[in-house]
């Protein structure tokens, strides 16, 4: 990926295959003002890694000392001129020197509508299976500011599908990942454009 001289340049935080990830990366290749500067992520056999080394994104692997007990992490964002952090299918609790470092310039994507299939271990299929299990008629995604706690930040943005009686884990997740494709990039260009 072309570094341009961006004003603003993202960091994205992913612990799994990253396919939100890429199509942020698509999205901001030629963007004026807003640039990838860097994929984080805590699983070293994450696909997103690929992903970012395919865009020519930097990369940086951490394990839970070093994000939690250490500034490494910060210092590699600064060192990037990293202005909001993004997490893409990112598992971990932000810790409070990343939050203080960012405030307000985190956010992530849910895949249901909070405050619904929240929390902490509610995450991939895990959240679809329980949208299933509960009888729901909609779902879809929620895109929230980032604080201490899982899934509780100031909501941006939902979108809704519906749910189907004979709509499997597997087909809600699918329709739930479109949504995500199509608005998550939009959202975080409106939200950081937005933030000046």
């Amino acid at each position: 990926m072309t570094q341009l001289n961006t004003a603003y340049r993202l960091a994205i935080f992913a612990s799994g295959s990253g396919t939100n990830a890429e199509e942020i990366f698509k999205f901001f290749k030629n963007h004026k003002q807003i640039s990838v500067a860097g994929l984080l992520s805590n699983n070293p056999d994450a696909y997103a890694l690929v992903r970012a080394t395919n865009h020519d994104v930097p990369t940086m692997v951490f394990n839970r000392k070093q994000f939690r007990e250490t500034d490494e992490v910060v210092s590699w964002l600064k060192e990037k001129e990293v202005t909001h952090i993004v997490l893409a299918g990112f598992l971990w609790l932000i810790p409070e020197n990343l939050i203080h470092t960012f405030p307000g310039k985190i956010i992530n994507i849910h895949p249901a509508l909070l405050p619904k299939f929240g929390g902490k271990g509610m995450y991939g299929m895990k959240v679809h299976e329980a949208v299933k299990a509960a009888g729901e008629t909609e779902t879809g995604i929620t895109i929230h500011e980032v604080n201490e706690q899982y899934d509780e930040g100031r909501i941006l943005f939902k979108a809704i599908c519906p749910v189907k009686p004979d709509d499997t884990p597997e087909i809600i997740a699918h329709n739930v990942h479109q949504l995500e494709y199509a608005w998550y990039p939009k959202v975080i260009e409106n939200w950081v454009l937005g933030s000046r």
